[in-house]
């Protein structure tokens, strides 16, 4: 999952051939074989250019942490919604609240 959520916001950032073997092997599920076989290289050369790859999202994310903001404020919303359905505002308050908050979580 953490591949796929950096993939989500850094894939414009790899080359072509790395994104296309990352979609090939954690979104469509082929294996190393398969992958080898649909762009042209060796089964070693898919292993090589997923892990290299990976560790490409992985420095991005350190460097610019946008997934890490992503998740956290996922959280917080979370928390929040859980905050409003204890029913300690008035109830037009606590609805427009929670209309808001399902905003912010499309």
């Amino acid at each position: 999952m953490r591949v796929n959520l950096l993939y989500d916001f850094y894939s414009s950032l790899l080359t072509a051939k790395q994104r296309e073997c990352l979609e090939l092997y954690y979104q469509y599920d082929l294996s190393l074989a398969e992958i080898a076989e649909n762009i042209g290289i060796s089964r070693q050369g898919v292993h090589d250019l997923l892990k290299r790859s990976v560790k490409s999202l992985e420095k991005i994310e350190e460097k610019l942490g946008f997934a890490e903001k992503f998740q956290d404020q996922e959280r917080e919303l979370k928390r929040l919604r859980r905050i409003l359905n204890e029913n300690v505002l008035p109830a037009r308050e606590r609805n427009e609240a929670l209309s808001i908050l399902d905003k912010l979580m499309e």
